[in-house]
């Protein structure tokens, strides 16, 4: 038999919402019993990467679901607001769907910050990416079969990624033609540097400005401002997850190989990129603020009970 005790939580964990998993559960009377077989155990024993491609799942259909909506109703149903805020508002959604179970991540880029910076187990990162990804490739997939309709009436039987009737740009993100990848990589960084120096806020125990409950929508709605600010040049990924899952589903589809070389193979920016800049928003923000003992840069300081 196993036990899973605070599975029934409705409080949340304390670390609700982009910061790491609910070990060990809660305080809880609630007790579920569990046997050690069949499709009960198995969501018992994988429940945060089932809530990582859950919660991926529900970030990327609403956000790419409101870029296909601008698309090919060529403006008069979205436009960049609308996208920012199906962006924003997906991630907020999406976080409410996962963050009590796995934490919200929903992006490589906070992963791997949350293992560097606030100890988040390393075995699990490869595992959440791979759950991120999957929950964008399916998102993605559903989007595209709700519009295909659509995308046949926008742009026939041809699935381009440039030119006047391209639709790969529903699904990933391509650069303006003007950028450079050096630009594109630096504007890819930045707007992840802001979104992770917001989550590492909201998640400090000691800086929170915000109840619990609120921090999803916080968090989304500084994704829609991000956008709305910097989102011009490179269409604001900030999570190769996002980015890649997509970006894979249209190569499936017939967009061809396209999806991957074009603007000089600028596919891996999206990637790398917000890495970059969510480890360079924890070095600021452990740096200039954060006192609690599980970054590696407060490593010396004694803590003692008050």
């Amino acid at each position: 038999m196993a036990e899973e005790r605070g599975a029934i939580n409705k409080s949340g964990p304390s670390n609700y919402g982009a910061t790491e998993t609910n070990e060990g559960g809660s305080s809880s009377d609630d007790v579920i019993v569990i046997q050690r077989q069949g499709w009960q155990f198995i969501k018992y024993k994988f429940d945060d990467i089932f809530a990582e491609f859950l919660g991926t799942f529900v970030l990327v259909s609403f956000g790419v679901g409101s870029i296909a909506q601008t698309v090919l109703s060529k403006g008069e149903n979205g436009n960049w607001i609308t996208i920012a805020l199906g962006f924003g508002l997906g991630l907020a959604l999406g976080i409410v769907v996962s963050g009590a179970v796995s934490g919200g991540h929903l992006n490589p880029a906070v992963t791997i910050t949350m293992a560097v910076f606030r100890k988040f187990p390393w075995i699990k990162v490869p595992i959440y990416i791979t759950a991120q990804t999957l929950g964008a490739f399916v998102a993605a997939a559903v989007v595209y079969f709700n519009y295909v309709s659509a995308i046949d009436n926008f742009a026939g039987g041809d699935r381009s990624v440039t030119g006047q009737n391209a639709t790969a740009g529903i699904f990933a993100t391509y650069p303006q033609p003007f950028m450079s990848n050096l630009g594109a990589f630096f504007s890819e960084a930045l707007g992840t540097f802001f979104l992770l120096l917001i989550i590492l806020a909201l998640t400090d125990e000691r800086n929170a400005p915000t109840a619990r409950i609120v921090t999803p929508l916080t968090i989304g709605l500084t994704l829609a401002a991000i956008a709305i600010s910097f989102g011009y040049e490179t269409g604001f990924s900030l999570n190769g997850a996002r980015d890649f899952g997509p970006r894979l589903f249209t190569f499936f589809v017939g967009y061809g190989v396209k999806v991957f070389s074009e603007h000089n193979f600028y596919f891996w920016i999206p990637i790398v990129a917000p890495i970059v800049g969510g480890l360079v928003a924890g070095l600021v923000y452990d740096s200039l603020i954060y006192w609690g003992d599980k970054s590696p840069l407060n490593r010396n300081l004694e803590h003692r009970s008050a």
